[in-house]
């Protein structure tokens, strides 16, 4: 498949994503409960991040056990971890920043990719490699909504998923513009809920964001 149809795909998933949780755990336990309560919540997406020794194995364990859970590998920072993320069965990728050698990897990856980057000339090596779907991080750093503003009149083709510093307060102001196709977020999957197991405060902050992303999109 091309790179074109794969980002097609990516453009798919974040659409019906809106709001996608940036989640990370450090027990299958609690990969397990928290995707569920999001799932449960309405957020059928989730950015899991390979930040912690068990984030491979848990996602490999979600696509087997909760297939309705859509499980985006995030934090891919190497080839190794790429290939890893797709052996495992993740869904898609993202990738906090974009260096060269990791954009021709990307483009040759055989599912959806959502590549990082924090500058306009970033975004522009990576739309002449033939992505058009990408995550600015960290996005309220490098400039937030002026930032996504900015570039939507030079590079009318590019989508975003602005991540990083995005509240359940910011998140409209975010969804609706033009030119983002989805938003990631961690308020609704705070280290404490998951720590303590508050799995109903999960649940009910994805509520609310799947209730942001219907009122911004005037569902």
């Amino acid at each position: 498949m091309s790179i074109a149809k794969h980002q097609d795909r990516a453009e798919q998933l974040l659409t019906a994503a809106g709001i996608l949780p940036v989640v990370t755990v450090h027990t299958l336990d609690q990969a397990r409960a928290v995707s569920a309560a999001l799932l449960e919540g309405g957020l059928p997406a989730i950015e899991l991040t390979l930040r912690t020794p068990v984030a491979m194995e848990a996602l490999a364990m979600l696509k087997r056990e909760l297939p309705d859970v859509v499980v985006g590998a995030g934090t891919v920072l190497t080839v190794t971890q790429m290939q890893q993320a797709i052996d495992a069965g993740a869904d898609f990728l993202v990738t906090p920043g974009t260096p060269a050698h990791m954009a021709d990897a990307l483009a040759e990856a055989p599912l959806p990719v959502v590549p990082g980057a924090a500058s306009p000339t970033e975004l522009l090596a990576l739309v002449a490699r033939g992505f058009r779907i990408c995550k600015l991080f960290p996005a309220t750093a490098v400039g937030g909504l002026a930032m996504i503003k900015g570039v939507a009149g030079p590079i009318p083709e590019l989508k975003l998923c602005p991540t990083g510093g995005i509240t359940e307060a910011t998140a409209g102001d975010y969804l609706s513009q033009k030119n983002v196709v989805c938003i990631g977020g961690s308020w609704m999957v705070q280290d404490a809920w998951i720590r303590n197991g508050q799995w109903d405060e999960v649940k009910q902050s994805a509520a609310a964001a799947a209730a942001i992303v219907k009122a911004a999109r005037g569902a």
